[in-house]
């Protein structure tokens, strides 16, 4: 990218040689650059300067970006012109953001981390792009995420964490190195990044927030080990047209900030201010007025609220396992989460513990959350897949084709079978470092003949996480929340699209299961966050209370490693 390193360059420079004072971006947050730059303080081009001197600085440690918008300067200077001109747009006026680079640009690069899409550039904007627009943010960069949100490679060799072909490993800049043990020493990060949509470069404050995109844990991961506030909306909050997807039963686009006021107010200006004709979910859930979701934040926010604790699974081994079993607590954490539910007693909130998923403790198969996984890669693929879900290679297949299909002639590919038939033959390029089992079990569902089969199993799928899941203990006990540590829920809230607010917290030993890191290896502490889950449309509440603990803990640190 040699142009883009030169403005880098330049812009490193001469931030270098602006006034000794100049405003700080480092954990600066939104309403702080709107006050300075409605007083004169700063322009918008100061702050993206500063944050591309950051970048230009500490980009070679954490390969956090895949595209930096070569007209970002441009774009920051029309902002102050209209700024000058008494012309404020919205909220993010001056503001700039990143995107997730699965998201429509018509002005900057769009890969979706894939080979086949190196250089692409959309014949359109998102609708949440064109929503940022409006609201005057300035797009600064397309961050590093996993591959197509990985959905590229699973068993027998799973695709790592923030990994994609066009840019490769991306680091946690908490701990930005990679990991040393063998049979790990690829280049993945030794401190993982939480997965898909990367929060590197808003935890290392190279903009002032982020839009990721979830299809089941892929905001509230990378946040929770970001040590970010995230908002995951409910399915259809945010309009989906133009953002390269997975599923639409469970695909979502939402903000990642430092603060939760900043996610809030980045969640205002990604939804519409009414439905979207070309993503019917949009109709789901009213916004509210003004979009303004800030007039949710209240410290007290957390009397009076009945908060749920799913203890089973999520916090404690099942009864009648062994040890710790699945997203059961090690010793650390659970002390986090202990001192995170007497701090939500000490503001108010009445704590129901415990409020276990009837489908969680559930142990016949058919009843069963846990017994019933996502098929995708090899050992379930057709003929193998009888007791696992289809509706992510189904609905991979289904939208992946729509999705092209909106390209219209400068499609790269115009199918999914024309995807996986150009990776194959650009395999010694580095297109298929680990292969493309997800995308092969994808591409040999039949559309139609499969149909009834997959309806049955996204039938089953809101079973077990609605009706016998989140449904059944939220009724049941009055609940206004459940409280999940770091992303845990993530995976059961997804099926039904509900939302999830999440809020750093604390730090917790990078102590992988299995091989140990060598003797003398200081591994640094991993962030760690907790969550809180609610039903459809609930987005308000749930910030009302995450804002309230935030409030009460103030637990962000930023990364030593990028000050």
């Amino acid at each position: 990218m040699p142009a883009i390193l030169l403005l880098l360059f330049t812009v490193t420079f001469a931030y270098a040689q602006t006034r000794a004072k100049p405003f700080d971006v480092v954990e600066a947050t939104i309403p702080e650059m709107r006050r300075a730059m409605e007083q004169g303080r700063v322009t918008s081009r100061d702050l993206v300067t500063a944050y591309l001197a950051r970048i230009g600085l500490y980009e070679d440690k954490l390969h956090c970006i895949i595209t930096v918008n070569a007209n970002v300067l441009a774009e920051a200077d029309e902002r102050d012109r209209e700024r000058a001109q008494g012309r404020v747009r919205g909220v993010l006026h001056g503001i700039p953001i990143a995107l997730k680079d699965n998201i429509l640009t018509r002005d900057i690069v769009t890969t979706g981390g894939a080979l086949a899409f190196a250089g692409y550039v959309p014949p359109y904007d998102a609708t949440l792009v064109r929503n940022l627009r409006d609201a005057g943010a300035v797009i600064i960069a397309k961050t590093g995420m996993t591959e197509l949100a990985n959905w590229i490679a699973g068993a027998p060799t799973p695709m790592p964490g923030n990994y994609n072909a066009v840019r490769g490993f991306g680091y946690n800049p908490y701990d930005p190195r990679r990991d040393p043990r063998e049979g790990f020493d690829d280049g993945r990060p030794v401190l993982g990044t939480g997965g898909s949509s990367s929060g590197v470069g808003t935890a290392a404050n190279f903009w002032a927030a982020n839009v990721g995109t979830e299809t089941s844990g892929s905001i509230l991961s990378p946040a929770n080990q970001n040590m970010l506030a995230a908002v995951k909306p409910t399915v259809g909050r945010v309009s989906r047209y133009g953002v390269i997807p997975i599923t639409a039963d469970q695909d979502t686009a939402g903000p990642m900030a430092r603060t939760v006021t900043d996610a809030a107010i980045l969640l205002g200006a990604l939804e519409s201010a009414s439905p979207d004709g070309n993503d019917a979910a949009t109709k789901a859930c009213p916004a509210p007025p003004n979009r303004d979701y800030t007039a949710f934040l209240k410290v007290d926010g957390l009397k009076g609220m009945r908060i749920g604790i799913p203890r089973a699974y999520f916090y404690e081994p099942l009864p009648g396992s062994r040890g710790r079993a699945g997203g059961s607590l090690n010793a650390e954490q659970k002390r986090l989460m202990t001192e995170a539910i007497e701090i939500l007693k000490q503001q108010g909130a009445e704590i129901v513990d415990p409020a276990d998923i009837p489908s969680v403790v559930a142990t016949e198969p058919g009843q069963s959350f846990l017994q019933w996984n996502t098929c995708g890669g090899l050992g379930t693929n057709r003929g193998r897949d009888a007791n696992c879900s289809i509706v992510f290679k189904y609905g991979m297949k289904r939208d992946f084709n729509a999705w092209l299909a909106t390209l219209g002639a400068s499609a790269p590919v115009k199918s999914l079978t024309e995807l996986r038939q150009w990776n194959l033959t650009h395999t010694n390029g580095g297109a298929l470092r680990f292969g493309q089992s997800l995308l092969d079990s994808s591409d040999e569902m039949n559309l139609v003949g499969d149909k009834a089969r997959y309806e049955a199993d996204r039938a089953k799928d809101l079973a077990l996480s609605v009706t016998q899941g989140i449904d059944a203990v939220m009724k049941s006990q009055r609940l206004d929340a459940l409280l999940f540590p770091g992303a845990s829920g993530a995976g059961i809230a997804a099926k039904p699209g509900y939302p999830t607010v999440i809020v750093p917290f604390g730090m917790v030993p990078n102590a992988p299961q299995g091989t140990a890191f060598p003797a003398g290896f200081d591994a640094k502490p991993s962030p760690y966050g907790v969550s809180f889950t609610g039903l459809a449309c609930s987005e308000g509440s749930l910030l009302k209370m995450a804002f309230a603990f935030e409030q009460a803990t103030k637990r962000r640190v930023k990364p030593a490693s990028v000050p």
